[in-house]
């Protein structure tokens, strides 16, 4: 899967959507940790700038089972991922990220709509996530996705145990939510 995004010159880029190999799982840390970068400018959330990335033997798990997608651009260089895990009748995803210079040129959306399509024919039903309220690289960019937020009473106890654990983590109450998107 292919987009043209823009590079930072604002000259149109090629990047590609591809199921990540072992040899990206190390750089993965690295683009998640650039993409936190974005939280330094809510003091509320700073901290994840400096916080823990996802486990490579998370991302792993999620490469083994066909659910890690990497976007790359020139020389095949890793500038975004998306790592998911399969759960009943779901794909979950546990991190998006792009790294800083990327963003906002459709990286994130060309990393959604090749889960989006795996997950589809796989048989799956639906994508869901767990992500902050009120920050607009957030739900509100989920939601113009096609995410809708999902009510306490719909959720089910894995995604409850989710929300509580990153409450527990650090974020303030209230301002996490899951979102699903129907397949």
């Amino acid at each position: 899967m292919c987009s043209s995004i823009a590079s930072p010159n604002e000259n149109p880029a090629r990047v590609s959507v591809r199921l990540a190999r072992y040899e990206d799982v190390v750089l993965l840390p690295e683009i998640e940790r650039s993409a936190a970068q974005s939280f330094r400018t809510i003091p509320s959330l700073a901290w994840i700038a400096e916080g823990a990335c996802l486990p490579i033997d998370t991302h792993l798990e999620s490469l083994e089972a066909g659910a890690c997608w990497v976007a790359v651009a020139e020389q095949e260089r890793p500038v975004g991922f998306l790592t998911a895990e399969r759960v009943q009748d779901r794909l979950h995803i546990l991190e998006i990220s792009v790294e800083a210079q990327a963003q906002g040129r459709g990286v994130g959306k060309a990393l959604l709509a090749a889960a989006f399509q795996a997950a589809q024919q796989t048989g799956l039903k639906r994508v869901t996530l767990t992500t902050c309220r009120d920050i607009p690289w957030n739900a509100p960019f989920y939601h113009k996705m096609g995410f809708d937020y999902l009510e306490e009473a719909a959720l089910g106890s894995d995604l409850r145990a989710i929300l509580e654990e990153e409450e527990t983590c650090g974020f303030p109450p209230g301002t996490r939510c899951a979102m699903q998107r129907g397949l």
